[in-house]
């Protein structure tokens, strides 16, 4: 019977499928083995494979072992380097995204003579951008070096921005356009970086820390405009054009850093010796996907755009940035016409907001370190957000309303929730640059009609506006219990069923599967 049963095991035992140097440099796709998918497709391994299958390659044979000591060693290297650039350089687009914001109470509205719903457009304009060339961009990411492609951007969007302190209103909006081409490139930049240093679970709060820097770019921007403000008589342009002047210098002077500070690929780290190049790879083996892969995949982009989850992301990111992109683009305006304050007064009480959302963002994203699902705490923060919505459109206190008016800022962490779940359980690079772009589109369309509701008529209250807020706010909650819910039994499903051997393929963590094609992907929750 032992003597059956050994037999039976040594049958079973499948050959090793080793990738190889001639396998990879081979620029003609060909099969290596098939595996079948959580779904019981039979799916294909071919040679086109992530860029990391390289450097695994190349340490062939090598045995890399790494404690605890070392990983934290290595963690906080990592952090020490990018996260720094990464969140300076997500403050500076924030803050250019509220330069309009500021100059509107600096002179802009009234010397570029704009009446009615002409200001609601400048903002319109931007997104109008971003929407357009979100895709484009994300294929050129795919394309070209990530981190030099997203320095060219940079660099462009800085002069750009610059040159908004033109006379004539349709200048103005044709370079708000443009601007909006230009900023489309950082955020699935920041995720595809993201996702090739960090494993899953240290994913959500890198995301957290440079997404939260918007609050950052709050407090600097309205720094600048109100020192800008309160000496206007002092410079030979007006306040509202050096506002543009001062922060697209000074977006030219980071798009340079970047370019010779960040890699395009661990691979490539100025910063890392040999071993700990190894060592990233073996770090980010167990999120079943590597560096990135070059080459665009009909299958995956396919595959993208029938996952019913990649149409909850977009439907969260559209519920979820219509009341976003009224704020920023009115909040200024909101404090000045509808609180009462003063112009002065109206920039120095957005600094706290920002305050809120560094503060309140990182909290809840550290505090995920010991709960135990990054989705739940997205839907909390998110539930007090709309809570926050509530008091902003429906209490007559003014205490009332500018707390909620600062709460609101928690309402991110859900989107951050979304965005690195995008980076961590959209596995293949074309579905993941498809479902990003997908979820940035929507993000821009969001941002697009959020102006449109605040309609000139219903000045200085905004009622509409308030109350698509609070709609807004309470669909985006909806949807995003609806994702948690669609990974959770997923993965449920998946660990119902019997372990799939897949350790006779060499290094398949970076045969550029997508979550779908894996069987041993699991969703990070």
């Amino acid at each position: 019977m032992t003597e059956k049963k050994e037999l039976e095991n040594q049958t079973n035992i499948q050959p090793i499928i080793s990738f190889t140097k001639e396998d990879i440099e081979d620029n003609k796709p060909h099969v290596l083995t098939t595996i079948i998918s959580p779904s019981g497709k039979e799916i294909a391994i071919t040679n086109d494979v992530d860029q990391a299958m390289k450097l695994a390659l190349e340490h062939k044979g090598e045995t890399i072992e790494v404690d605890s000591v070392q990983a934290s060693k290595l963690l906080r290297k990592i952090d020490l380097y990018l996260l720094p650039v990464m969140c300076l350089l997500y403050c500076f687009q924030f803050m250019d995204k509220l330069t309009t914001s500021y100059a509107s109470v600096l002179g802009l509205r009234k010397e570029l003579k704009m009446q009615g719903d002409m200001y609601s457009w400048t903002a319109t304009a931007f997104y109008l951008g971003y929407l357009v060339f979100e895709f484009p961009a994300s294929m050129l990411l795919q394309r070209f070096p990530v981190a030099k492609t997203v320095s060219v951007f940079i660099i462009l969007w800085g002069m750009i921005l610059a040159l908004h302190s033109v006379p004539q209103y349709p200048g103005f909006v044709a370079l708000r356009t443009i601007l909006g081409m230009l900023e489309s490139s950082v955020t699935p930049a920041f995720t595809i970086i993201t996702s090739q240093w960090y494993r899953k679970e240290e994913q959500f709060l890198r995301t957290a820390w440079w997404f939260a820097s918007n609050g950052i770019g709050t407090i600097v921007g309205s720094a600048i405009a109100y020192g800008l403000f309160k000496n206007n008589g002092n410079y030979s342009l007006p306040a509202w054009k050096l506002v543009f002047v001062v922060t697209g210098c000074l977006t030219i002077f980071l798009g340079f850093i970047i370019m010779v500070h960040i890699p395009d690929t661990p691979a490539g780290a100025w910063f890392l010796t040999d071993e700990e190049k190894l060592m990233v790879v073996e770090r980010i083996r167990t999120n079943q996907q590597g560096f990135g892969n070059t080459h665009f995949k009909k299958h995956q982009f396919i595959e993208a755009l029938t996952d019913h989850r990649t149409w909850l992301f977009f439907l969260f990111a559209l519920s979820g940035n219509i009341p976003n992109g009224g704020l920023t683009s009115f909040g200024t305006i909101l404090l000045n016409e509808d609180f009462g304050y003063t112009p002065s007064k109206s920039l120095l009480i957005q600094m706290p907001q920002g305050a809120v959302e560094i503060v309140g963002c990182v909290l809840f994203a550290w505090v995920c370190k010991f709960f135990p699902s990054r989705m739940l705490m997205g839907i909390i923060t998110t539930s007090i957000a709309v809570l926050a919505n509530c008091l902003l459109a429906f209490c007559k206190g003014t205490s009332a309303r500018l707390a909620g008016f600062y709460l609101n800022l928690l309402g991110p962490l859900g989107f951050i929730c979304c965005l690195s779940c995008v980076s961590s359980n959209v596995a293949g690079h074309t579905k993941k640059v498809t479902t990003n772009a997908m979820f940035l589109i929507a993000y821009c369309v969001g941002n697009l009609i959020g102006p449109q509701t605040f309609i000139s008529t219903q000045a200085p209250g905004y009622t509409g506006a308030k109350v698509a807020i609070v709609v807004c706010g309470f669909v985006s909650l909806f949807i995003l219990i609806a994702i948690y819910v669609s990974y959770y039994i997923e993965n449920k499903k998946r660990n119902s069923r019997p372990p799939v051997d897949m350790s006779h393929i060499e290094n398949y963590e970076f045969a550029d599967l997508t979550d779908k094609e894996n069987p041993n992907f699991r969703y990070s929750i």
